[in-house]
């Protein structure tokens, strides 16, 4: 009893918790947003491909990481319920036919390929397969709808913003999905997929464009605000990175690529973070401080995070070492 009222005397070691569960959110956000975005990056590419054995491909190449991807949204939410309980419930009511649309394009997107691969009859396959297209595409389009009405504090679900910033995520996990493919396959789809790359590369920079003179209109001192010297500075980063990753998936260095896939992956999150805070519900006006939970359960679940993030950590890095390098002609979704 004595220490968990010391527990609740004040942050854990002085630390300003408010603001690194809100730094932890966005990490979370941002891992789920790489790690899952290259298989919906995969969905999208499979669209453009005929042949049977490449579609196959694809299929192998994502099929042990995608669930496991998947953790991390869950992880966002529950942080997020747990830490700031009441910006996730106004967040969640405001924007229900969002969140319903989201879990149905990842319900659709996880059940489609395993349907496609019950039956090797052509019409059976096309219709799974547009399914599987269909829920890789708009996953990352209704989440970026989400997070850019977040970020606008819009009370409205389909707005200008949200198609904005739908459309920049959307075509960010298509660079990070040709990146990913190559690593995996290497030369086993067709060529035309670095040009995938890079034309979503260019197209993810001219998004990103549109996205901050939308937000430049719509939010409040939205010039001042995205002229600050860490939004500039990793805009300018971000252009390296779409630089550095067209040249590393011209000459085949698919693992640089994908590296540069993942900064531009976590520097928009940052962009996001950066310009929102000190609010994290900008619809209403709350800041993090103020939306924080009190300071026992605070203390505890910083303990209980510092514990099993950890674990989490070890079981992708199992994950991924136990399934490196390209998969061979043999193996199958």
């Amino acid at each position: 009893m004595t220490s968990l009222a010391a527990l609740g005397d004040g942050p854990l070691f002085g630390l300003p918790l408010p603001e690194l569960w809100f730094a932890l959110l966005f990490a979370m956000l941002g891992t789920f947003l790489f790690l899952d975005g290259f298989d919906f990056g995969a969905g999208a590419i499979f669209a453009t491909l005929d042949d049977e054995s490449e579609r196959e491909t694809v299929l192998s190449a994502i099929g042990p990481f995608w669930d496991g991807n998947e953790v991390w949204l869950v992880v966002f939410g529950g942080a997020l319920f747990a830490s700031f309980p009441s910006v996730y419930a106004d967040l969640f009511s405001r924007h229900y036919l969002l969140m319903f649309g989201i879990l149905g394009a990842l319900i659709m997107r996880g059940l489609a390929p395993e349907m496609y691969e019950q039956r090797h009859d052509p019409a059976w396959q096309r219709w799974w397969g547009r399914l599987f297209v269909a829920g890789s595409v708009l996953a990352p389009f209704l989440l970026g709808a989400f997070a850019g009405n977040w970020l606008a504090g819009s009370a409205r679900s389909f707005t200008l913003v949200g198609v904005v910033v739908g459309t920049t995520v959307t075509l960010l996990t298509v660079v990070s999905g040709a990146a990913f493919l190559r690593l995996k396959t290497e030369q086993r789809l067709p060529d035309r997929i670095v040009r995938y790359g890079v034309f979503a590369a260019g197209g993810y920079l001219l998004a990103v464009v549109a996205t901050l003179a939308v937000l430049s209109i719509r939010l409040p001192n939205g010039v001042e605000m995205l002229l600050t010297l860490p939004v500039v500075g990793l805009v300018v980063a971000s252009i390296g990175l779409a630089v550095g990753y067209v040249l590393a998936l011209r000459r085949d260095a698919n693992l640089l690529a994908l590296g540069a896939a993942a900064g531009l992956t976590y520097g928009l999150v940052t962009v996001v973070a950066v310009v929102m805070y000190p609010a994290i519900d900008p619809a209403t006006g709350v800041t993090v401080r103020d939306a924080i939970v009190s300071t026992l359960p605070l203390n505890l679940m910083s303990l209980g995070a510092a514990l099993l993030l950890p674990l989490v950590t070890v079981y992708f890095i199992v994950l991924y070492s136990a399934f490196s390098g390209p998969i061979g002609p043999e193996e199958a979704y």
